[in-house]
């Protein structure tokens, strides 16, 4: 801002956002305090820069609320995980689906665990098809992001929300 602008030519937007044109950075510094406000740059990559004729405490004061607004805005993605094991039933499937389709609709993404303990280690591929029933029963409001992984003894899916 004011002195520390060492460009030699700038582009000028006055106070209310009318364009005041191309000039040195001079005659622009000339015409804030004339003004009784701050040159502050706004653009430094263009060409010229753009400089705007503000007060700089204001102009700080804006940009932090929104900053703030902004981050209000933001949702931050979670990840909820609902967990199977291989043997089983259609019902229970069917609860953990739809225990699945509510952490969708919230905008949530889901991670899907199959976990193998002992002797069910040896048929690790035969349950493959319930990560795949589970994938269709969820096909009309969501996307498989990472398809069905084997880690250790557990297999892992992860969905997502169709945009």
């Amino acid at each position: 801002m004011n002195e520390q602008i060492r460009d030699k030519e700038v582009r000028v937007v006055g106070e209310n956002g009318e364009q005041l044109g191309i000039m040195s950075s001079r005659e622009a510094l000339q015409m804030a305090e004339e003004a009784g406000v701050d040159l502050v740059k706004i653009a430094p990559t263009a060409k010229p820069p753009v400089c705007k004729l503000v007060d700089y405490g204001k102009f700080k004061y804006e940009q932090t609320r929104k900053e703030k607004e902004a981050k209000k805005k933001q949702r931050t993605i979670e990840i909820k995980e609902i967990r199977l094991s291989p043997n089983i039933d259609t019902n229970d499937l069917n609860t953990k689906v739809n225990a699945a389709r509510k952490f969708l609709s919230k905008g949530d993404r889901v991670k899907i665990t199959l976990r193998f303990r002992g002797r069910e280690m040896a048929h690790m591929a035969n349950s493959k098809h319930i990560l795949d029933d589970f994938a269709q029963a969820l096909s009309d409001i969501c996307v498989v992001e990472k398809a069905p992984k084997v880690e250790g003894r557990s297999m892992t899916m992860f969905l997502t929300e169709k945009r």
